[in-house]
């Protein structure tokens, strides 16, 4: 599997029992993460935009990188399409409990 953001390989890096408490609301969010991530993804699609741009302007001639560059932008985003699926369908899930 692809991993363009390294979202899978730091998750299964990372041990439940070592892990320290955030005291006093120090460390990242959840949503400070998902905006970091959202800017990677911004930044791999405008550096394959930018790539094609220069191939069709003839500023650079390996389609190869272009290519990749291409690639890599659209697996970010669908691992950000489907992390985002995963959060809306756990909110879902968690709107229907009955209490």
């Amino acid at each position: 599997m692809i991993d363009p953001l390294g979202i899978v390989s730091r998750v299964n890096s990372q041990q439940p029992g070592l892990t320290k408490p955030v005291a006093g609301g120090e460390g990242t969010d959840f949503r400070q993460e998902l905006l970091a991530e959202m800017k990677k993804v911004n930044d791999l699609q405008r550096d394959a935009r930018q790539a094609t741009n220069d191939l069709l302007t003839g500023q650079r001639d390996d389609v190869e990188g272009v290519m990749i560059a291409a690639k890599k932008a659209d697996s970010a985003f669908r691992m950000l399409l489907a992390l985002r699926n995963k959060a809306v369908d756990a909110y879902d899930e968690v709107r229907n409990i009955r209490v």
